[in-house]
């Protein structure tokens, strides 16, 4: 089954092929670049990027892999949640490519993609604790299977991704800054009382970023001369320059490396929470932009492995928005019969993705066969 995967939720313009679960190729188009000189994404741009590069990535995609549109079994498109405008974009092409080649639509919930990412590059176990940890979420699920997620807890203000992405800009780190941080702190033991963990005094799985940011400001406040004078090149960081481009390295990495260890180590302080309450869980995932990070990925890895769990993390490409995740999220989706209807939504950032799809039995079975083979 050829599953083709749309991804134009924020700024990244992303399309895959998957084909039965193995990924034949994708093409992907980044605007980091564009919005770097807002400090930020700008809707509007966003979606005019998506408008024009689209078709371009989708016609290279078929080039590269050989494939042709009729040969599509479905289509799978990110509907959500994210920047309204660039949503409609990818859905619309989504939609035109079903009219014309009568392949069953699929929409995808960008938030569960990103968790079933780890699929592509290894067997997940569920039931799992999937923790999404990204630019404008950080959630906590129980995944039973592929297609089954419960919320169990939710950003209720600054997501984590959103504090790197405000630190780094207090300190005059280039956009997005969470990259740079992270290097910094490279081999620096943090300052554990030097931030609160937080929102962590409590007995729910919900998460509070903004008083992590507060404190950070306010201690950079008292301290005029830790962030960058002149905002450094992009490319000198990148080189492992960023210790050199500043005044006061070891200032500076004493506070990125504390910063880390506070994000890192109140999500860790969530997911055993969660994990305590739950004695059917098998794995953790660990899933988002913010997954990419070395001390997230260190601190989670150790708390699941710690207690006999697997610990699946994508690789840091896979982290980021991208259409293989939306691919295989959909090949999933599709392999089990739920389709979408021509009808479908879009889903803007702030509400909830609804389980809207329909499943179709006898096609489930027949694909079913089609993948295990006749007599298995």
């Amino acid at each position: 089954m050829l599953v083709l995967g749309i991804e134009t939720s924020c700024d990244e313009t992303g399309v895959a092929l998957i084909d039965d679960g193995r990924l034949l190729g994708e093409s992907l188009a980044s605007q980091t670049d564009i919005h770097a000189v807002f400090g930020g994404v700008v809707p509007e741009i966003a979606s005019r990027e998506h408008q024009k590069m689209l078709p371009g990535l989708f016609h290279d995609l078929l080039r590269k892999t050989g494939a042709s549109p009729e040969g599509l079994s479905g289509v799978a498109v990110a509907r959500g949640p994210g920047l309204l405008g660039s949503l409609l974009v990818g859905l619309s092409f989504a939609k035109g490519l079903c009219l014309a080649t009568e392949a069953r639509l699929v929409g995808v919930d960008h938030l569960h993609a990103h968790i079933l990412a780890a699929g592509l590059q290894e067997q997940m176990l569920f039931p799992a604790l999937g923790v999404l940890v990204s630019g404008g979420h950080t959630h906590i699920y129980r995944v039973d299977d592929p297609t089954r997620f419960t919320l169990l807890g939710r950003t209720l203000d600054d997501a984590a991704g959103e504090a790197f992405d405000k630190v780094a800009k207090l300190l005059n780190l280039p956009y997005p800054g969470g990259r740079y941080l992270d290097e910094m702190s490279q081999g620096v033991e943090p300052e554990r009382s030097m931030f609160p963990l937080a929102y962590v005094h409590n007995d729910n799985l919900d998460f509070s970023f903004s008083g992590l940011k507060t404190a950070v400001a306010e201690r950079l406040a008292a301290r005029p001369h830790l962030p960058f004078p002149v905002m450094p090149q992009a490319e000198v960081l990148l080189r492992g320059g960023v210790l050199t481009a500043h005044p006061h390295p070891a200032e500076l990495s004493l506070l990125a490396a504390s910063f880390n260890y506070a994000v890192a180590e109140t999500l860790r302080v969530k997911v055993a929470r969660a994990l305590d309450r739950d004695s059917e869980l098998r794995a953790v995932v660990v899933a988002g932009g913010v997954a990419a990070n070395s001390h997230v990925r260190a601190a989670l890895r150790a708390e699941a492995e710690g207690r006999g769990l697997a610990a699946h993390m994508p690789k840091p490409s896979l982290c980021t928005d991208n259409a293989a995740m939306v691919a295989h999220a959909g090949w999933l989706a599709l392999r089990e019969g739920y389709s979408h209807g021509l009808d479908l939504e879009s889903i803007p950032r702030g509400r909830a993705v609804p389980r809207d799809w329909t499943r179709d039995a006898p096609m489930l079975q027949a694909m079913r066969l089609d993948r295990i083979g006749p007599g298995n």
